[in-house]
């Protein structure tokens, strides 16, 4: 779902994602400081929303080259020896929970939009969303059949989920833009509450749970209330409008794809 609205719903997918605990130790221990999210937000807000628009949208060549960049990013992102925590970025399993976070999460939005969707037009979207998985490390046959299949895997995978100690921390600093507000001082307050509001009300109750952040029926009914106008809102804007900044960072990736630039 690219429209603009869909971004406040990025920093809790992303927690998703990082809520297994080998996705969550390789991003928040990763060598690759060119991409980590608390040393360069901008740019890793670039390189995920270019990522996203390139797999939904790009051509043939475009997500070829997309997957050797993405690829030659996590050559360097795996865990050592003697570390508490075993991850490769490498491991089709977990680039599979990632991309199955994504289709979540764009379901969601689908959802919200349509609040009584046609089934067959869920099927398309589901089927259309291989896309997100392939451009990973993730062989065809590993995505789930169909929806149905999807769901078993999502119930099973919702049960694998764990936080320790150094993904927490790093997920809730990502919920509350720590590595942002921090340097704003009282300045960042406003944001940081923003932030979290979004990241915490997009959770399932099991992501909540593991993340450890404040939430309550009062702001679950301001959430419920809010959300789905600003989401409604965004899809009525004029084309340009609506997918910003989407289309901003397609094009850029684009750009530094056809130039042979480096993504990440």
């Amino acid at each position: 779902m690219f429209i603009g609205a869909s971004l406040l719903a990025a920093s809790a997918n992303v927690v998703m994602q990082l809520s297994l605990l080998p996705v969550g130790r390789g991003v928040a221990e990763s060598r690759v400081e060119s991409g980590r999210a608390d040393l360069h937000p901008i740019k890793r807000l670039r390189t995920t929303v270019g990522y996203l628009a390139i797999a939904a949208y790009g051509t043939d060549a475009e997500l070829l080259a997309l997957r050797r960049e993405v690829n030659r990013s996590h050559q360097q992102v795996h865990s050592l020896d003697g570390d508490p925590v075993a991850y490769n970025a490498f491991d089709p399993e977990l680039q599979l929970w990632v991309a199955a976070c994504l289709h979540r999460g764009g379901e969601d939005l689908y959802r919200i939009l349509h609040p009584n969707p046609d089934p067959a037009a869920l099927d398309r979207f589901y089927h259309y969303n291989i896309r997100l998985a392939t451009t990973l490390q993730v062989p065809v046959e590993m995505w789930p059949a169909d929806r149905q299949a999807f769901e078993r895997y999502w119930e099973e995978g919702v049960k694998r989920i764990e936080m320790d100690d150094v993904t927490r921390r790093y997920l809730q600093d990502l919920a509350t833009v720590a590595f942002v507000t921090h340097r704003l001082g009282s300045f960042g307050k406003p944001l940081r509450a923003f932030s979290e509001f979004f990241t915490v009300g997009f959770l399932p109750q099991a992501f909540r749970d593991e993340l450890g952040l404040p939430w309550s029926a009062r702001r679950q009914r301001a959430f419920d209330t809010v959300t789905p106008r600003l989401v409604r809102a965004s899809s009525k804007l004029p084309t340009p409008l609506r997918e910003f900044p989407y289309n901003l960072f397609r094009w850029d990736t684009r750009r530094r794809l056809n130039n042979g630039r480096a993504f990440v």
